[in-house]
């Protein structure tokens, strides 16, 4: 499909594939686009009865490409024209929202398959799918507060559900790593398997003999009563990040990072 994502589709099972190994499958623009173009393919594939994501190479995904960051640490980021996060281009998400958004909007099931790191944006795309599965030894993490941000990738309202209130609060607020078991303990996952694309292979599979018209409304039973009021947390996600990035005390949170020093706050 391009450089940065594989789609391919065996017994009406989709296989789409983070292909960009050499940088730990890291969200760069292309990405971002690739990743929303197998997604948009994804919901008119007629042919699809059930997907897998996966990610090459040594992680499924380690969020936003550190290069962006690296831009945030020039001091006249904040000054330059940014289009503000509150204006919808994808319905009622962002550009970026949009990336794990998607595969909700897909109306078959996604399996999304973990290894090696999902943090920041891999996280929330990982969050994105119906059923995940997870590698053992697995990390993850909501990893924006290290750069002085907030979750802001369509996903929050995912996470308030399957975790606990006080547990997701802690792990937003310290961007601590967790790893596959202790996400399992709190809902994050699905299943932690010794071969997890094995066993989304199979579950998969099984699903793809089932009636197909069943399993499309099943997933829109359970999501549509749960997403109702997304619309509002989306907005929220990024008029709370407008007020965030680009601002001194955000900088000098990617500053103090990239320099491994304590940041100094105003």
């Amino acid at each position: 499909m391009s450089e940065r994502v594989s789609y391919t589709v065996e017994n009406h099972i989709a296989h789409i594939k983070l292909t960009r190994a050499d940088k730990m499958n890291a969200l760069d623009d292309a990405m971002v686009d690739a990743l929303i173009a197998a997604g948009e393919r994804l919901k008119n594939d007629e042919d699809v009865r059930c997907a897998i994501i996966s990610g090459d190479g040594r992680a499924f995904c380690a969020g936003l490409d550190l290069s962006n960051f690296a831009k945030m640490s020039d001091d006249s980021h904040g000054t330059k024209e940014r289009k503000p996060l509150t204006e919808r281009s994808h319905g009622i998400t962002n550009r970026m929202q949009q990336v794990a958004w998607v595969w909700r909007q897909v109306p078959v099931p996604v399996i999304a398959v973990a290894h090696g790191v999902a943090i920041g944006g891999g996280f929330q795309i990982y969050l994105g799918s119906d059923i995940r599965y997870a590698a053992p030894k697995t990390k993850f993490s909501i990893m924006e507060i290290k750069w002085g941000l907030v979750p802001d990738m369509g996903t929050t309202h995912v996470m308030s559900r399957v975790i606990r209130e006080d547990i997701l609060k802690e792990l937003a607020m310290t961007g601590r790593v967790f790893e596959a078991e202790e996400a399992l303990s709190i809902g994050c996952v699905t299943k932690v398997c010794e071969d997890p694309m094995a066993s989304a292979l199979e579950t998969a599979t099984y699903i793809a003999t089932r009636n197909p018209i069943a399993i499309r409304s099943t997933k829109r039973l359970f999501d549509e009563p749960a997403d109702r009021f997304v619309e509002d947390t989306l907005l929220l996600e990024a008029t709370l990040q407008d007020e965030i990035i680009g601002k001194p005390n955000q900088i000098e949170a990617v500053k103090a990072e990239m320099e491994k020093r304590a940041a100094n706050f105003s």
